[in-house]
């Protein structure tokens, strides 16, 4: 496994971390901290309706607007598997049905990758400017991350470790898949996680999560939760871990950071293949040796 740690600011010397790797859906971190950086200037608000529907910027990045998700359509992973061109947006909402609510917004929870296409529509609506060019002025500049691209063409993929290498339309991902360094996805959440990129209320606002359920089997989540655009949940271990898990073919990506004390640590880790849970423990155990086994966190 490919890994990048910070601990407390400063890179922890580790193999291949600015290896370019796919983000898949760490992409919607990014996604919502550039729409949080719309809030923050007071372009738009948080509970306000968009036009697309009876839900508001909130209910999109918490998964909770009623939208479904495109992934539930066995065509959608046989298209995918067969190398198939990607569909348009509109047949890709035609064959979802993806206009019709599957519940009232705000009273369920269901992740949804519809959802946040839409909410990289808004982003581009509010700013004049193509999702790429809207992350780097929203986010990527003020970070300093210079490397991180869109990928939107079987050749973005070339350099990074994918399975599926060319194989591989990034068109498949409607709300647009991001490459760069795994090290800039460690500095990226680590400048987000510790105050660097929003004010501490939108940072509040951003970290409230909803607890969606039980212990998840062969994952480390016991207490599994959604914030916007950010993946929040205690693990088996008991420590509170803040990030986002993403999967693709091929490949498996997990962004995390934890707090202890006084100490701040944000760990990436990158695997190929497809299993989250082996990723998203090998990220909890690195947090932990990083910090410190005697700084344990209870999670109440």
């Amino acid at each position: 496994m490919l890994c990048s740690v910070i601990l407390n600011g400063k890179h922890v010397p580790t193999e291949q971390s600015d290896a370019v790797v796919p983000w898949w859906s760490f992409t919607k971190t990014v996604l919502a901290a550039a729409a949080l950086a719309l809030v923050r200037d007071g372009l738009i608000q948080l509970d306000d309706p968009v036009p697309e529907g009876p839900f508001t910027l909130r209910q999109m990045l918490k998964h909770q607007a009623g939208l479904a998700d495109y992934s539930e359509l066995e065509e959608y992973h046989a298209a995918v598997a067969a190398h198939h061109a990607p569909w348009s947006v509109a047949e890709m909402m035609e064959r979802l049905d993806g206009t019709r609510l599957r519940y009232e917004p705000g009273a369920a929870w269901r992740y949804s990758n519809v959802g946040y296409l839409l909410v990289s529509k808004l982003i581009e609506r509010v700013t004049g400017l193509r999702i790429e060019k809207a992350l780097a002025h929203l986010v990527f500049l003020p970070l300093g991350l210079t490397h991180v691209r869109l990928a939107t063409a079987p050749e973005d993929l070339g350099e990074a470790y994918s399975a599926q290498g060319s194989l591989y339309h990034p068109g498949w991902v409607y709300h647009g898949l991001l490459v760069g360094p795994l090290s800039e996805s460690t500095i990226l959440l680590n400048h987000l996680m510790t105050g660097q990129f929003l004010p501490p209320f939108l940072l509040q606002e951003m970290q409230d999560a909803i607890v969606l359920g039980a212990a998840m089997p062969g994952r480390p989540w016991a207490t599994p939760g959604y914030g916007l655009g950010l993946m929040i949940g205690g693990t088996k271990s008991g420590h509170l871990l803040t990030g986002h898990t993403g999967m693709g073919p091929g490949s498996v990506i997990a962004v995390y950071h934890r707090t202890s004390g006084p100490n701040l640590a944000t760990c990436s880790v990158f695997d190929m293949g497809g299993d989250q849970g082996e990723v998203e423990t090998e990220a909890s155990e690195r947090l932990l040796t990083t910090l410190g086994a005697d700084m344990r966190v209870e999670i109440s």
